[in-house]
């Protein structure tokens, strides 16, 4: 058997004829090539001036079942399958009149975007699982050796140019990569068809039995693009979009991985990290919201009755760490809080909003570096997250503010007022963001002391109250009157004594220490009011 076989007999059939005929065309016409094809494919080749021969006339039996037994035919297989360096493989084609094919053009019925109508029936979904097609790619690939397999309309040029190059054939290097792609393929498909199914109920049930996480996860990724470097730049790095099958576990409906960039150089590794950290943490918030992002923490957080007055307060809670910085906005960015931006001088690597005014847009493209974000809107966040770790992943539910404050306790004598629980419960939704140990110190809806990713909850309490004293000292305000979230549970009596003496009178946390009894007592010798959640927001 020669290395690269020539190729004189091609069977296409396609669900995207995006190409098709040219192809085939230049197959025919350039090389000789005979067309084999089935249905609407062969309908369309044969309108586009292609000579083509029938499905059933090359099996010898006939379409059957609505098309779904067509291609299923030891003569399409065996034509596949076929070692041409076997002499047995060879015999059995001859005896049983068997003719080589050398090039398979296969793409599948779209399951996905048919599971994806909001009024598919589970009949049709099932009508759009192909068999015949994901059956031809393994075979072709699976003799890549000698045939030829086609999946992608990308690779139609790539064939035409290789044949070109090579008097009819193509190289063994360029059939092993359509062969990897092929495989990836059908792997993909078939994980979106049993993630749906996992998803309907059985007959009988109203819904299908509740199933946190699934026993067996495929995520099937495909590369959006390559990015210059990783964390630092001795590490290689590009960013990936999960395929469709995967919204099915929960998938954000405005994410940030498909955001349309309307101005800017590309993301860094690190611009889609502090972006999604940031574009997660705004979407908490039903009032127009701005968060200030740096490093993965939020150095400025706030809401305000419009989107630029909540920008002017993120912007005063910490001016310095906001340089070079990721906003996110819950609104659409309007022409004043571009110009406000400018009048602070902020040099800003991200702005990620759901949309853009026309001026305000027009004005943030006169900055050529900044990178512009549209996700074209809010919504809920993502159900599910990965993360690798080494040997394998970890998964688990998103982590969001959900909890319900009826369902809150005040265990200190002091109960808090209604100005003080609504400051609260906005700390509580910034404190989410902030890496762990997180304590976040508010006043007046404004995220003013951080206190992030100490080692010890007393230390990240003394650098919130810190830095919201520094605030308060900067925009001439009385320091004190603060209200404090920690992500976790107080260990000690000292965190609720640091945060006393800076002045904070309200305090929301989780509960659930076993020495919750000192730190109410603590409170109750402030005067604090404090409530316990019942839950905790974690972020490493």
């Amino acid at each position: 058997m020669a290395e690269n076989p020539t190729i004189r007999r091609a069977l296409i059939s396609v669900t995207d004829k995006s190409g098709v005929a040219e192809f085939a065309r230049a197959l025919e016409d350039e090389f000789g090539v005979e067309v084999i094809s089935t249905g609407g494919t062969a309908r369309a080749l044969e309108e586009a001036g292609v000579t083509v021969r029938a499905i059933d006339d090359f099996t010898g039996f006939p379409e059957m079942m609505d098309g779904r037994v067509k291609t299923l035919h030891p003569k399409v297989h065996g034509a596949l399958l076929a070692r041409r360096d076997s002499e047995k493989h060879m015999a059995e084609v001859a005896e049983h009149g068997i003719e080589l094919i050398d090039l398979v053009v296969v793409n599948l019925y779209e399951f996905e975007k048919t599971v994806a109508k909001p009024d598919v029936t589970f009949a049709d979904a099932i009508e759009h699982i192909d068999i015949g097609g994901p059956s031809m790619l393994r075979s072709a690939a699976k003799n890549a050796a000698a045939v030829t397999v086609v999946v992608d309309p990308a690779d139609y040029d790539v064939v035409l140019a290789e044949m070109r190059e090579n008097g009819g054939a193509t190289t063994l290097a360029t059939r092993r990569k359509l062969q990897r792609k092929v495989y990836a393929t059908t792997a993909a498909y078939d994980t979106a068809i049993a993630t749906w199914l996992a998803a309907q109920p059985l007959p009988g049930e109203e819904a299908p039995e509740a199933e946190a996480l699934p026993t067996s996860m495929g995520i099937e990724l495909e590369k959006v693009e390559d990015l210059r470097y990783g964390e630092n730049p001795q590490q290689s790095a590009a960013v990936y979009r999960f395929s469709d099958d995967f919204a099915a576990l929960g998938s954000s409906a405005f994410p940030l991985v498909g955001a349309e960039q309307l101005n800017g150089k590309p993301l860094s590794y690190n611009n889609y990290l502090d972006a999604d950290a940031a574009w997660n943490l705004v979407r908490e918030f039903d009032q127009p919201a701005i968060v200030i992002l740096k490093h993965q923490n939020p150095c400025g957080s706030a809401i305000a009755d419009d989107i630029t007055s909540a920008y002017d307060r993120a912007f005063s809670c910490d001016p310095k760490s906001a340089f070079g910085g990721i906003i996110a906005a819950n609104r659409e960015v309007t022409l004043s809080l571009v110009e406000h931006i400018n009048e602070n001088k902020q040099f800003v690597e991200v702005l990620i909003a759901p949309s853009y005014a026309p001026d305000a847009l027009e004005l943030l493209q006169k900055k050529k570096n900044l990178r512009v974000l549209a996700t074209g809107g809010v919504g809920a966040h993502a159900q599910v997250e990965v993360r690798s770790i080494d040997g394998g992943m970890l998964v688990q539910g998103v982590d969001e503010v959900s909890e319900d404050p009826a369902t809150f306790t005040c265990p200190t004598d002091r109960k808090p007022t209604d100005d003080e629980m609504a400051e609260m419960l906005f700390a509580w939704r910034v404190c989410k963001g902030v890496k762990s140990n997180a304590i976040l110190i508010s006043k007046d809806k404004m995220g003013i002391g951080m206190g992030p990713g100490q080692p010890n909850r007393v230390d990240s309490a003394l650098l919130a109250c810190e830095r919201a004293d520094d605030f308060c000292e900067r925009e001439g305000l009385e320091k004190g009157g603060y209200a404090c979230a920690s992500d976790a549970f107080f260990p000690f009596r000292d965190n609720v004594d640091t945060l006393a003496a800076h002045g904070v009178t309200c305090i929301i946390q989780p509960g659930g220490s076993i020495r919750d009894d000192e730190s109410i007592e603590a409170c109750n010798e402030h005067g604090i009011a404090m409530v316990f959640t019942g839950a905790r927001h974690f972020r490493h």
